[in-house]
């Protein structure tokens, strides 16, 4: 289905359609909701999938897309999910993370998926650590000793000294190419 004219058509027009209304989703996001449609409105009409396309419409999905978009968003606002905060650009934790990137290309064989979960998981951590106490979903989380901030942030910058050049550009893109690996734009 996804090497046909009209599936690309399909997703071209949706992705359209949410840009005109304001929302941005990743094209496999879409392609991934277009053939699962397609796919159960041919099963459910008992009819072939080059023949489900007559039901098609770009704009009716990006609403219902988009809707979806809007419920999610709002309900984990009124749920009190807590959201926490990026780390502070020059946190050390956060260079800590940055500088973990090349070498984490190498020991993984350049395996990026496992390379961006580390790093996911490890800058929403120190992100939370952070902004805990700003948190609305952490209150009662910490115990009865808390969390020392200031004095983690002590350890991370005595154990990475120069904190500084893994928020300069052009020193981590030398890094990066140093580990032998790079990313480049197909």
């Amino acid at each position: 289905m996804r090497n046909t004219k009209a599936f690309r058509d399909a997703v071209a027009q949706t992705l359209a359609e949410l840009a005109r209304l304001g929302v941005t989703m990743r094209p496999g996001t879409v392609e991934d909701t277009i053939e699962a449609n397609m796919s159960r409105v041919a099963t459910q009409l008992g009819v072939q999938q080059r023949s489900a396309w007559r039901y098609f419409d770009a704009a009716e999905l990006a609403k219902s897309l988009a809707e979806q978009q809007k419920e999610f968003e709002a309900s984990s606002e009124s749920a009190g999910v807590g959201v926490a905060p990026m780390p502070p650009v020059n946190n050390p934790e956060l260079a800590l993370v940055l500088a973990g990137v090349p070498d984490s290309l190498v020991q993984t064989g350049g395996d990026l998926y496992a390379v961006i979960i580390n790093v996911a998981v490890n800058a929403w951590m120190a992100g939370h650590i952070h902004g805990e106490d700003g948190c609305e979903g952490c209150e009662g989380s910490r115990g009865p000793s808390g969390h020392d901030w200031d004095d983690r942030m002590k350890q991370i910058t005595a154990m990475s000294p120069d904190i500084t050049k893994w928020f300069d550009r052009d020193r981590w893109t030398a890094a990066l190419h140093d580990s032998g690996f790079s990313i480049e734009r197909r």
